[in-house]
């Protein structure tokens, strides 16, 4: 059977350099134990190749490319029924998980954003995350206040996970070249369990405030209908991306107790 033919509408790039697809498996750390690893989007299986050998994963491997699936069941009749046809973005993942379970894979970049707000969703079960996105989309995800690349995902991912920007990868090793550096990033689960707010407006609030990045808190959450005491708050002079994560959740509880 040929190999996989790279889909444009999938923002499929099939990484061919075996050392780096060995760098980015070796690059699980097993965080809290857990058992359990997803493969999002294995398509020609050249990290597939390496996580069969890792013995102490029970293994799903998930696609939603017909013709991936075909591949991969060729290639590795034994893991058959280990390879199912679903969308990640779709999916109730506690069809399949009840107990925690890791993630890794070189995600599609048109939706490697929408893939990290589902992680954030089932963030009490998912340990760990490997994966490789656009190094644009990396660097966001691990930056720091202060920073211009410091973003929504930056402080809500990061409000719940330890971010590690592992390395950077270059087009040239995938097929076909994505026009972008990629990079590889490692989430691992703090210690955070819940926030000290209110969960749903933190998110909100975080949201507004970037989405109107330019203008001072003040002006950015003008839609909350602020008290004249919160609006006197000097966390308000500043820009969103000047709060840590910390700094948020004081606004967030500042609005929650002085909606007018």
């Amino acid at each position: 059977m040929n190999g996989v033919r790279a889909k444009k509408h999938l923002g499929q790039h099939f990484l061919k350099d075996q050392n780096i697809a060995l760098k980015i498996v070796e690059s699980l750390s097993g965080h809290n134990n857990y058992k359990h690893l997803l493969e999002i989007g294995p398509g020609t299986g050249v990290l597939s190749n390496f996580l069969i050998e890792k013995a102490q994963y029970e293994l799903i491997f998930m696609d939603v490319d017909q013709e991936s699936i075909d591949y991969l069941q060729h290639q590795y009749p034994a893991l058959k029924n280990k390879i199912i046809k679903e969308d990640f973005l779709r999916i109730d993942l506690g069809r399949y998980y009840q107990e925690p379970f890791g993630i890794i894979g070189n995600f599609p970049y048109n939706i490697s954003s929408q893939i990290f707000f589902k992680v954030l969703e089932y963030r009490n079960q998912i340990p760990e995350v490997v994966g490789m996105i656009q190094k644009e989309v990396a660097e966001r995800i691990a930056s720091k206040e202060g920073n211009k690349n410091y973003g929504i995902l930056s402080v809500l991912l990061q409000a719940f996970y330890d971010v590690e920007y592992l390395f950077s990868v270059p087009p040239n090793v995938f097929n076909p070249p994505p026009k972008v550096t990629s990079a590889v990033l490692r989430l691992k689960r703090n210690k955070t369990q819940t926030l000290d707010c209110d969960e749903k407006l933190f998110f909100r609030v975080v949201k507004q405030g970037f989405n109107n990045r330019r203008k001072t808190l003040r002006n950015a959450l003008k839609s909350f209908d602020l008290s004249a005491e919160i609006k006197s708050l000097v966390l308000l002079d500043k820009r969103a991306e000047q709060l840590t994560v910390n700094d948020f959740v004081e606004l967030t509880n500042h609005i929650a107790n002085g909606e007018s």
